[in-house]
């Protein structure tokens, strides 16, 4: 169990790292786009208060696949730490999940592994 928790949170800081290196990302193409003028400079005409909140929602997730899209060393060691964060939270109870989902999250995990290995340069590198 004490190995199980100290994994988690391990994972957890590195989720928090990755997160963070993410919205450096996402602020980084936010400035690009500014720069290079592409952004819309007209009012686009009245909506509703519904459609205002999925366009705002497309635009964070268009903006979040931009960022990882344009580095990929920080998209795989996303994944792969979400993908290894299922392990520890079945072992502690946190969150119950059925060993096809545990199985196919460490498959995931491995193969981003390797590609990274196999690739060195898609190996993370913070600042």
């Amino acid at each position: 169990m004490r190995a199980a928790r100290h994994y988690c949170l391990s994972l957890l800081l590195s989720l928090a790292r990755d997160l963070y290196e993410i919205l450096l990302q996402m602020e980084q193409v936010t400035r690009d786009r500014a720069r290079k003028g592409t952004q819309a400079s007209q009012e686009p005409p009245a909506c509703s208060v519904a459609e205002e909140e999925t366009e705002w929602l497309q635009s964070l997730l268009l903006l979040l696949f931009r960022a990882l899209r344009r580095h990929p060393p920080l998209f795989l060691d996303t994944v792969k730490n979400v993908c290894d964060l299922l392990i520890p939270l079945d072992q502690l109870g946190i969150y119950r999940s059925n060993p096809g989902v545990i199985g196919l999250g460490g498959l995931v995990s491995s193969v981003a592994g390797m590609v990274v290995v196999a690739y060195p340069h898609l190996k993370l590198k913070t600042r």
